[in-house]
């Protein structure tokens, strides 16, 4: 393979799923009411909160029930703890839990998680000349934050670039064939690792290559992609 570019997810690919879930949305979780009566006012909430009352509405139109929301901080937390329950992958949502990670990060409440193979790979994959993007739905700015204050320190020099929904849903090949002209490439020139065969399959209809990570239990007997469980084996 002439590959020329790695481009990466994070859940379950660079970073235990565990982390997620049980460290990262629990603290966003805790303190969405306090960030938006705090926050509501500046030009960035504002921008996440009305893009939020946009998804709001074409829910409602749509024929779901999302719990009311009229207009508070209140309401307005509610509205995301049920996005959050619904494991929604809400551009808004990922917005605000980015801001609010940020917080936590700069005050040294939190840090990202990596696996212990992630450093030695993104080092030998710039070492051969490779440029290292990151796809995933959390925001740019939470997926900086993670890389940037990692158990094994700051990883962002490794990395070139960041892709999140704002590019386009994971499982559409048109979001791969993006993320690669935004690169400069083209897809064939380019190499995706997810642990989510849709993903996959959406970035191999657009011309990538592709790998499975499984980091945990056992590989799908019928796995419709290579797999691996490190990056460097």
């Amino acid at each position: 393979m002439n590959l020329r570019a790695v481009l990466l997810d994070i859940e379950g690919t660079t970073t235990p799923v565990a982390f997620v879930y049980e460290t990262l949305f629990p603290y966003a979780r805790a303190r969405l009411k306090e960030y938006l009566a705090a926050h509501s006012e500046q030009p960035d909430a504002a921008a996440d909160i009305a893009r939020l009352r946009s998804e709001y509405a074409a829910e409602c139109e749509a024929g779901l029930d999302p719990p009311a929301w009229n207009g508070d901080a209140a309401s307005a937390a509610d509205y995301l703890a049920w996005l959050m329950d619904a494991d929604r992958k809400s551009t808004g949502l990922k917005a605000i839990q980015g801001r609010i990670w940020e917080e936590g990060y700069r005050s040294g409440q939190l840090y990202g998680v990596v696996y212990d193979d992630v450093p030695r790979a993104l080092e030998l994959w710039r070492a051969q000349g490779c440029v290292i993007a990151i796809f995933s739905s959390g925001s740019v700015l939470a997926q900086q934050l993670i890389f940037a204050h990692t158990n094994h320190g700051d990883l962002t020099p490794y990395l070139t670039a960041y892709f999140d929904t704002t590019t386009g849903a994971k499982r559409s090949p048109e979001s791969y064939r993006r993320i690669a002209a935004a690169l400069g490439f083209e897809t064939s020139e380019m190499i995706f690792y997810s642990d989510a065969a849709e993903e996959l399959d959406a970035a191999r209809a657009a011309g990538m290559h592709t790998a499975l990570c499984v980091r945990e239990g056992d590989a799908p007997d019928n796995a419709r992609h290579p797999v691996v469980r490190e990056f460097l084996r």
